[in-house]
């Protein structure tokens, strides 16, 4: 497997304390995080609902890093635009939940805002190796989406190793990151490093510790 040289983590805001979002952030932030996760669900995508685009512009003034927004909705495209004005910095959306994916990025790009696509884990890359032209970012979902507090599906990794010499294969694509999401900890973290991930999503992970800076660090030093 290759290894990056570093990773970065995104703390997802589904495992903060929704009282005190603005807090969570600013902790998170002066712990190490280098943006912020932004879970959308629609209950129909996935089996659970989470927040909007309201929700993003009332704490956009608080992040200082990325806003990193990743829409796990059914048909996306109505809501791109929404996110765009609230801030987002980037937007993540499903292969499996877009009629027309490609439109689909093509308008993230013309609003002017970083665009990615996600994969499902049963879902093959060659789903998505089309439209590499149109992303800075591959989301590999290492979980089922939907919930947090789930454990890692292995294969998973196999599948960001290939992605990642896929990648390191094209000087057009070599720039695109790798961001994994589902089951990080201090453990599956470095495996996701050694696979190739850029960026590691960790919700229960950072947010249910003690200390906010030791569980990022965790995440990001070599055993």
């Amino acid at each position: 497997m290759a290894k990056t040289k570093s990773a970065l983590v995104y703390p997802s805001l589904l495992s903060a304390d929704f009282s005190r979002l603005g807090e969570e952030i600013t902790a998170v932030e002066n712990a190490g995080a280098r943006g912020i996760h932004f879970d959308v669900m629609d209950g129909h995508f996935v089996p659970n609902l989470s927040f909007g685009a309201p929700v993003l512009e009332r704490i956009r003034s608080v992040i200082k890093t990325e806003a990193d927004c990743h829409l796990m909705v059914t048909e996306p495209e109505h809501l791109l635009e929404s996110f765009a004005k609230a801030g987002a910095d980037r937007i993540t959306i499903h292969v499996e939940a877009c009629r027309d994916i490609q439109r689909a990025l093509q308008k993230i790009r013309s609003l002017g805002v970083k665009a990615g696509i996600s994969v499902k884990p049963g879902t093959s890359l060659d789903e998505i190796t089309p439209l590499l032209g149109l992303v800075d970012l591959v989301l590999v979902m290492t979980v089922e989406p939907g919930f947090g507090g789930q454990k890692l599906i292995p294969h998973t990794l196999e599948k960001t190793a290939k992605l990642r010499e896929t990648l390191d294969r094209s000087a057009q694509h070599r720039s695109i990151l790798i961001q994994v999401d589902g089951g990080i900890d201090g453990t599956t973290a470095h495996d996701a490093i050694a696979a190739g991930a850029d960026i590691m999503v960790a919700g229960s992970y950072v947010f249910k510790s003690k200390n906010y800076a030791d569980a990022i660090r965790s995440l990001i030093q070599t055993p």
